[in-house]
C-alpha cells in the first residue's frame, strides 16, 4: 500500500540535518507525500505538521529516522508496540541500521511514492528484571541487552538457558544480542555476525578472564537468564545503549524473543552482504 504520510524524526545535532531535511521536504512535496515531524525536527524541516511522538506514530504510514543507528534505535524505542515501517537515512558514521545513504535519498522517496520498497522484518528481544521474586521492569531491544559492572572491578555472572546452567562468567560484563545487534557491541566483544532473520541470540562475554570462553549462539526460542553471583561490583542493565537501570545484588535479567518485531524499509536490491563489505572494509585477498 502506497504511503501517503511520512513521519520524520531527525538527530538535529547532526551538522547536515537541516540541509537534508530541506531536500526531503522539497522532494516529498513534488511526489505528493505529506510530512509530519516531532517538535525538534519540525523546527528544522520548516514544512509539514508538528506533533508529539505518540501522535506522529499514530498518524504516519511510515517513518524516516534521519541521523545514525542511535536515531534509528531511539525511534524504535519511542514507537513502542506500534507496527510502522522505518527507513533509516545515514548522515555519517558507520551505520548498519541506517541503510539509505544521503546520496540515495531522492530515490528512496520516489520508491516510497511508488510503493517499490524492500521491507525486511527484524526480530526484537524482550528483557525483564526480576527482584525479590517479582518483575520490576521490562524493556524491548532491537540490538542487545548488556549486563555490566559500573566500576573497573570484574563481575561474576551466572547464565542459564531454558533453566539449564551454562556457566559462571568472570568478566567485565555480558552482551545478549539479536541478529540485528550482532554487528554492534557484540561484534566489538568478539561475537559472530548473524545474518538478519537468523533465529538466534548471541551471548558474548566482555573481556572474559580466561581464553577458553567464547561467544555462544543459542536458538531465539530459548529463555536466557543472567544473574550476579555476588561480589563487590555494582551491576547495571543497558538496553540498546539508551535505556536500562541499576541492578541490586539479588536481581536477575531474563531475555527471550519478543512477540513484536520491526519492519525496516530498504531500497530495491538491498544486499546485507554489500553493507558488510562496505562498512567493515572487506576487500578479500590482495594476492
Amino acid at each position: 500500500m502506497r504511503m501517503k504520510t511520512l513521519g520524520v524524526v531527525a538527530n538535529c545535532n547532526k551538522e547536515r540535518a537541516a540541509a537534508v531535511l530541506g531536500r526531503i521536504a522539497e522532494r516529498a512535496a513534488a511526489l505528493g507525500i505529506e510530512l509530519i515531524a516531532d517538535k525538534a525536527t519540525a523546527a528544522l524541516l520548516k514544512a509539514g505538521g508538528t506533533m508529539s511522538m505518540d501522535e506522529l506514530f499514530a498518524s504516519a504510514d511510515g517513518v524516516i529516522a534521519l541521523g545514525g543507528d542511535g536515531t534509528m534505535l531511539r525511534v524504535v524505542r519511542a514507537m513502542g508496540a506500534r507496527d510502522k515501517p522505518i527507513m533509516g537515512v545515514n548522515l555519517g558514521g558507520l551505520g548498519f541500521l541506517t541503510s539509505v545513504a544521503e546520496e540515495d535519498l531522492d530515490r528512496a522517496l520516489e520508491c516510497v511514492a511508488s510503493d517499490d520498497l524492500d521491507i525486511k522484518v527484524r526480530s526484537m528481544a524482550e528483557c525483564w528484571v526480576m527482584s525479590g521474586g517479582k518483575e520490576v521492569a521490562r524493556y524491548r531491544a532491537l540490538n542487545e541487552a548488556v549486563i555490566s559492572s559500573t566500576s573497573s572491578r570484574v563481575v561474576t555472572l551466572d547464565v542459564t538457558v531454558d533453566g539449564d546452567n551454562v556457566t559462571s562468567y568472570v568478566c567485565d560484563g555480558l552482551v545478549v544480542s539479536t541478529p540485528t545487534g550482532s554487528t554492534g557491541y557484540s561484534m566489538s566483544a568478539g561475537g559472530p555476525i548473524l545474518v538478519p532473520g537468523t533465529p538466534a541470540f548471541v551471548i558474548s562475554p566482555i573481556c572474559p578472564h580466561t581464553l577458553s570462553w567464547r561467544p555462544l549462539v543459542v536458538p531465539d526460542s530459548s529463555e536466557i537468564v543472567v544473574a550476579g553471583a555476588g561480589g563487590p561490583a555494582t551491576l547495571v542493565l543497558t538496553v540498546d545503549g539508551q535505556a536500562g537501570q541499576g541492578l541490586s545484588e539479588d536481581d536477575s535479567v531474563g531475555v527471550k524473543r519478543s512477540g513484536q518485531s520491526v519492519r525496516v524499509m530498504h531500497l530495491p536490491g538491498h544486499s546485507y552482504f554489500s553493507v558488510l563489505r562496505q562498512k567493515l572494509n572487506w576487500r578479500g585477498s590482495s594476492m
